[in-house]
């Protein structure tokens, strides 16, 4: 069956993208409809992070989400197997691109937009020199190859495991190469320190500011866009005054500054995840009715 999958994922990238947006669409709808366990962790966290928005709302940003989460993940069809013409063309940068040319270690923090993916691709296609991002090995070990391989698809890259990416990731910045880093997820509280993210302690490993310090680099968030037409592939400038001697404030700053970069783009961050699942003192996890 994954060997089917990735088969159809190819011949998906013939599609005009209209179509493919459209069957995206429609495994939205399908997946808001029968997915009620990822359905009620996404409502909790809306319902966390935005505690002044009406129920109303919230379903309306949730069921966009269920959408550009599908309409993402079919979007890796053209962006892992279409030409190079069709993929840049897809593709489009806003806003001044320059700043990631520079020859300079630089770490992008990107969080977990659904345009993910197509971020990577771009910043592949456009950034000479080398390229390293982090990434959780697939069970499926079809699926893991073909996400490797994908990843691995232009440019001077290295996709690397989070247990042996240090070296590697050293390497790249020696190099004034980029980091692509999405640490914004919950990896649990073994490596992380609780800070606020929209009020509430969040369990958040530190590695952006640890990783910025070691290279020596700046760092620069971007923000993939989903649109009609592709993707939009935004960079801002660099964090002045980043990354200091202080891990936990550094931390605490990323999520501040991640949450202004939501509420530009609410449907389309990661609402599916049990991001507040870990709690400081053993308190109960607000995902608990919903498991």
């Amino acid at each position: 069956m994954s060997r089917l999958g990735v088969v159809l994922m190819r011949c998906l990238a013939w599609l005009p993208l209209p179509v493919l947006r459209a069957l995206g669409a429609f495994l939205g709808w399908v997946l808001y409809a029968f997915a009620l366990r990822r359905r009620r962790v996404g409502d909790i966290n809306l319902a966390i992070a935005f505690p002044q928005a009406s129920p109303g709302q919230r379903r309306q940003w949730l069921r966009a989400h269920f959408v550009a989460f599908a309409q993402a993940w079919l979007d890796r069809s053209w962006l892992w197997h279409a030409s190079t013409e069709v993929v840049s063309q897809r593709l489009k940068w806003v806003g001044d691109a320059s700043l990631i040319e520079a020859s300079e270690a630089t770490v992008v923090f990107a969080p977990h937009f659904v345009g993910l993916d197509a971020g990577w691709t771009a910043l592949s296609l456009r950034k000479s020199g080398p390229l390293a991002t982090i990434y959780t090995p697939q069970r499926n070990e079809v699926v893991d190859a073909w996400m490797r391989q994908g990843r691995q698809r232009f440019g001077d890259v290295r996709v690397c495991r989070r247990e042996d990416g240090l070296q590697v990731i050293r390497s790249v910045l020696k190099q004034h190469g980029v980091l692509y880093l999405l640490p914004d997820l919950n990896h649990g509280i073994e490596e992380s320190v609780f800070v606020p993210l929209f009020d509430r302690p969040a369990a958040t490993v530190p590695s952006l500011s640890r990783l910025a310090r070691v290279g020596r680099a700046r760092v620069m968030p971007m923000v993939t866009r989903l649109t009609s037409r592709g993707y939009e592939v935004s960079v801002l400038p660099a964090w002045s005054d980043y990354p200091t001697d202080d891990a936990v404030a550094d931390t605490a700053r990323m999520n501040r500054e991640l949450e202004g970069l939501i509420r530009d783009l609410v449907p389309q961050y990661h609402w599916l995840h049990q991001r507040f699942k870990s709690t400081p003192h053993g308190e109960p996890s607000p995902y608990d009715a919903a498991s």
